[in-house]
């Protein structure tokens, strides 16, 4: 039975050092830039026509931008209407780098950490900067809630500092571990179908299921992903 783990192994496909550093362009980076001219295509494409009664593609299109845009109004209310591009742009690079690795062959980038957690950090600085933009030295109000009793300070604040600064890691966490663990099982039951040939159709019929299953979980961890970092910019924008 193949290895589960092999299909996350990075590879350089143009090995590059800059100074002792490896930059090498990986398959991951290969799939990265893929998703960016898939999603840049179907988007341009879509709405090239700008049809009163729009198309398929076009309402597919329609569909991800009211998605997203009704995220935010919902989450962060108008004046998250600026942020949009971001959010609408990160939604989708998830989605696609979900989608895209459950292509028989593909590299799924965000079943690598670095990658998801890059996302975050993205995430967390960009509101820290927003939160302290628009409220001053008032944002560290986010770590003492407003009418709670100043002794209970030397407890609230380290409560509040770590959850704070745990954002960026629960936020890549969750959706690395969901990316892996769910690749794995398919290897494995994959892996099944193979060595037991005729006797395969029971794992076979699971495989079958979970690769359904798996297609709704890509979709929900893009979901998620986006929706938490609509929940901490309103965080920051409005504070508790």
């Amino acid at each position: 039975m193949a290895n589960p783990i092999e299909q996350f192994k990075i590879k350089p496909l143009i090995p590059l050092e800059v100074g002792g550093v490896d930059i090498s362009f990986t398959n991951s980076a290969v799939m990265m830039v893929i998703a960016v001219v898939l999603v840049t295509a179907f988007l341009t494409l879509s709405v090239r026509s700008r049809a009163l009664v729009p198309g398929r593609w076009q309402s597919m299109a329609e569909v991800f931008y009211e998605f997203i845009a009704g995220m935010l109004r919902d989450n962060v209310g108008s004046a998250g209407r600026k942020y949009f591009p971001f959010i609408f742009t990160l939604f989708m690079f998830v989605l696609a780098g979900n989608l895209l690795g459950m292509v028989p062959g593909a590299f799924t980038y965000t079943s690598h950490v670095i990658v998801t957690f890059g996302m975050a950090i993205v995430v967390f600085i960009g509101v820290t900067i927003i939160g302290f933009a628009r409220h001053g030295t008032h944002f560290l109000r986010m770590f003492f809630p407003e009418g709670a009793p100043l002794a209970t300070a030397v407890i609230l604040v380290p409560i509040e500092v770590i959850s704070y600064f745990s954002r960026p890691f629960s936020l890549a966490v969750r959706l690395f571990a969901n990316m892996t663990v769910g690749h794995i099982i398919l290897k494995v039951l994959g892996g099944f179908v193979v060595a037991l040939g005729v006797f395969g159709v029971v794992p076979f019929a699971f495989l079958g299921a979970v690769t359904v299953l798996e297609f709704g979980i890509a979709m929900l961890q893009a979901y998620v992903f986006t929706i938490l970092s609509c929940i901490y910019l309103h965080d920051a924008i409005h504070m508790h």
